[in-house]
């Protein structure tokens, strides 16, 4: 069982390995990342393609074309 010196020892040494900035960012793609998995078994995934279509009442190429500069916008943000 981990104690309490344990857990602080461990916390120590995450801080001095990426600092105090960068915690929290860590932290909020973890969180995420477990948000993600969670919605994934439980079979929640995003909206599917008929159900935008659905709710905008647009065509197939415009909601495609929305995403196609979506998805091109955050492969730039990664980069």
């Amino acid at each position: 069982m981990i104690g309490t010196w344990e857990i602080i020892l461990i916390v120590l040494v995450i801080l001095l390995i990426f600092g105090g900035k960068k915690i929290p960012e860590l932290m909020k793609g973890l969180g995420k990342g477990v948000k993600s998995f969670k919605d994934g078994v439980n079979g929640k995934d995003d909206e599917s393609q008929e159900e935008k279509v659905e709710k905008s009442g647009a065509p197939d190429s415009a909601i495609n074309s929305v995403e196609s500069r979506e998805s091109k916008a955050e492969r730039e943000a990664a980069e």
